[in-house]
């Protein structure tokens, strides 16, 4: 058996499913052998479905133990935005001597012309009706943000997230990672505490007035030991944020970056983004508010390859040598990631300005990026997990989490590496001498910049310890493929135990 149910508001969902197909196998003689369940998963795609990517693995490996699976309908199989992609997972299953049948659907799916018609139909229903769905909830979401409700991620240094009930009045300020409680209760944005907003006022003056950049000002906090909201050190990018979020002077805009059914996510531009202006108590003037935009807009314009060239130049002239460090850390230069995408490579960019490196130190600043991703990714999941109510400790020498007192995680970074034929790969070298139960292999894009994906590997499945991946590898990887890590979250969320019963 198959089940997926999509939120975990359909609370009997899986329980009808399970009874319809167990009258089917009864009705036929079929013996029931195992089952598949995903719990509160989107039917948009394969990836964040645990349950039936395992069921495929298990089917490819040709000893799975059964000839058919049974499934409630089409809808439950996956509503996938490419109807070719249902299509070719159920084809994959066939191919391997495994039917699949629609217990709830009026036609046969004996491969005539007949069911294959209808079938097709269905798939397309299926997935109009996700598209149909996500057009409604975008317009529900619209008119709330009219209203002046927040909708969704935390409320950021100096505010906090305020739950009110249906008639506006308030009922409880929300902690990092705490939902509202009721369908009809809202959650708009109030001052934070008085030493908070003191600071970000402070820091909007200094950088309007004294005209003292980001990555300074990040330091002069942590120099005092200020925390950000969410307890840890400045940076130039949390310092950014604050001086460039509308939502400082009351406005309340959302709609600037879409991923709408599970596609790529999409920074649009200004004209379609929804916002209502005055939505929140303002914690900051306007006049700092605008002027400060007006010195990062001027300092961020569109610069050409000229002016890219002449500033690293400058830089080259003031500095001696060249470096990634060096380039991201002088206030006036953009990221050195802007002249590795414009030139293809920083040693091209230096080259254009007359700088030949005695040794080429690129492998440094990759590494010395994956380290500063590795540390933030595991206190980043740390903070996850215990925002679910779980327990994690983290052995000092080694970075392996022990969560739930139970389950060992360790997490590994595989920096890309482009062959001589031009192609990418990914070395994984599993911490086997650790003995952890998952390793969380995190697999960086070509620059080396942000992650691509995430491979949630378990040590009862995976035998060798060096593994090397491909741009795309055979579905006995990449059954382990994540785009997030909320699977692994999920996976150490602690359920009550009358709940499991």
């Amino acid at each position: 058996m198959y089940m997926r149910m999509s939120t975990e508001h359909q609370k009997y969902s899986v329980e009808n499913q399970t009874i319809a197909i167990t009258e089917y196998a009864t009705k036929y003689g079929i013996e029931l052998v195992k089952e598949y369940v995903d719990d509160g998963k989107s039917g948009l795609t394969i990836g964040g479905r645990p349950a039936l990517q395992r069921l495929l693995s298990d089917v490819g490996t040709g000893n799975s133990g059964f000839d058919m699976i049974l499934v409630l309908d089409i809808t439950r199989w996956g509503r996938f935005q490419d109807d070719d992609e249902s299509a070719y997972h159920e084809f994959c299953c066939r191919r391997a001597g495994v039917d699949i049948e629609y217990v709830g659907e009026q036609f046969a799916n004996d491969g005539s012309a007949g069911s294959s018609i209808i079938k097709n139909v269905k798939r397309v229903m299926a997935k109009e009706t996700s598209r149909e769905l996500s057009a409604k909830v975008f317009r529900g979401q619209c008119t709330l943000i009219g209203h002046g409700f927040r909708q969704g991620g935390h409320a950021g240094y100096g505010l906090r997230r305020l739950m009110i009930n249906e008639r506006r009045e308030p009922k409880t300020i929300l902690a990092y990672g705490e939902r509202k409680s009721l369908q009809t209760d809202r959650v708009i944005l109030v001052p934070g505490p008085e030493e908070e907003i003191k600071v970000a006022r402070w820091a909007y003056r200094t950088f309007a007035e004294e005209r003292i950049q980001e990555g300074e000002i990040a330091a002069d906090l942590n120099r005092r030991g200020i925390k950000t909201d969410l307890g840890r050190e400045w940076t130039r990018a949390t310092v950014h944020q604050l001086l460039t979020n509308e939502k400082y002077i009351g406005n309340n805009i959302y709609n600037r970056y879409s991923c709408k059914l599970k596609e790529k996510h999409v920074k649009n531009p200004p004209e379609e983004w929804v916002r209502l202006d005055g939505a929140f108590e303002a914690i900051i003037e306007p006049r700092y508010f605008y002027a400060v935009q007006d010195i990062i807009r001027e300092r961020s314009r569109k610069l050409s390859n000229d002016d890219l060239l002449d500033k690293l130049k400058t830089l080259y002239q003031r500095q001696g040598w060249l470096s990634g460090i060096i380039i991201d850390e002088a206030e006036d230069m953009p990221p050195s990631s802007a002249y590795s995408h414009r030139f293809g490579s920083l040693l091209r960019a230096y080259q254009l300005v007359g700088y030949t490196p005695d040794i080429d130190y690129s492998f440094i600043e990759i590494n010395r990026r994956l380290r500063t991703l590795h540390e933030s990714t595991v206190q980043s999941t740390v903070e996850k997990i215990k925002a679910l109510g779980g327990d994690v400790t983290i052995d000092a020498k080694t970075d392996l989490l022990t969560i739930n007192q139970s389950l060992r995680t360790s997490l590994v970074v595989a920096r890309c590496q482009q062959t001589k034929a031009g192609s990418y790969r990914w070395k994984i070298h599993l911490d086997t001498g650790l003995l952890p139960d998952i390793t969380i292999a995190v697999r960086m894009d070509v620059e080396n910049q942000q992650p691509v994906d995430y491979y949630l590997l378990p040590a009862l499945d995976i035998e060798n310890p060096k593994l090397r991946l491909l741009e795309n590898n055979s579905l006995a990887l990449d059954a382990y493929r994540f785009d997030t890590l909320e699977p692994f979250f999920l996976l150490t969320e602690q359920i009550d135990i009358r709940e499991v019963a």
